[in-house]
């Protein structure tokens, strides 16, 4: 990779209702602004945020509102149970809910 040439910010949003679906979908994605946007929204209304730029370069190319696919549904579940643990967490100390 060049040094001179800034890397794109890349992120995805997923969502994982178990009662609606067999895997997360995909419910937001973009690179430059957009992802700079999406990751802003995140921040503002306390969405955990995990960076993994592999991942997020996977998920940036499904559709919107696209399952999942099942080969990421390991890397996806690492996401998830830090989303879990953070949201325990923040029960916790009376932050939750």
């Amino acid at each position: 990779m060049n040094k001179d040439k800034k890397e794109t910010t890349i992120a995805a949003a997923i969502k994982y209702d178990g009662k609606k679906d067999q895997a997360p979908r995909v419910t937001a994605r973009g690179r430059g602004a957009i992802a700079e946007k999406i990751i802003e929204l995140a921040k503002k209304h306390s969405v955990p945020i995990k960076e993994d730029p592999a991942l997020a370069q996977i998920l940036s190319r499904l559709d919107m509102d696209e399952q999942i696919p099942a080969e990421l549904y390991k890397a996806v579940a690492e996401i998830l149970a830090f989303v879990y643990s953070l949201n325990e967490r923040y029960r916790g100390q009376g932050l939750g809910d």
